[in-house]
């Protein structure tokens, strides 16, 4: 069956650490993507998704500027993230795994991310969504970003890590019939 994202209620989260004392949180807006999902048959299922770089937030334009510059996304070459499953590990009904390829300006990586199933619901206009909530830990320099600057205390300005979590809702696309020839 197939499914859209719908943008307006799904965002991917992040927070990274900065000068190793606090933490910079933001996130990526511009999510779009078709979900082939089965509640009877998860394991079939497949996502393929892409984040708009360029959406990215993280409350500072300046900060924003800087992540979308060359020498981090470099939005205008790369300007958008592709995220494409390979595998799903069920848990339990509620819980699994997502394993897939996720694309960085031009570098693939395979990650994993640990899934949570919320459900479905009708909407009171008639349409059927579910809801998931995906998390991840990413190493940044695993895609080549990697500017930073020492500290004189020590340390790094931006920390390696990305925790990132993903809220999305997906909605049914009606079943097409195709005429028998």
């Amino acid at each position: 069956m197939t499914w859209n994202i719908d943008p307006s209620h799904t965002r991917v989260n992040f927070s990274v650490r900065h000068m190793m004392i606090s933490w910079v949180h933001g996130n990526f807006s511009e999510v779009n993507g078709i979900v082939d999902f089965d509640p009877e048959n998860p394991l079939a299922s497949r996502v393929d998704v892409e984040i708009g770089a360029g959406s990215l937030n993280t409350g500072d334009a300046k900060r924003d500027g800087h992540l979308k510059s060359p020498d981090f996304l470099d939005v205008e070459n790369y300007p958008v993230l592709i995220f494409k499953s390979k595998r799903i590990e069920v848990i339990d009904d509620n819980h699994g795994r997502l394993i897939g390829d996720l694309t960085v300006k031009d570098i693939t990586r395979e990650v994993e991310l640990d899934l949570e199933y919320a459900g479905m619901a009708k909407s009171p206009w008639g349409a059927t969504s579910a809801g998931f909530t995906a998390i991840t830990r990413l190493n940044r320099k695993d895609w080549n970003l990697n500017w930073n600057v020492a500290l004189e205390t020590g340390g790094v300005l931006v920390g390696d890590t990305i925790n990132t979590t993903i809220e999305i809702e997906i909605v049914k696309q009606p079943e097409t019939v195709t005429a028998a020839a």
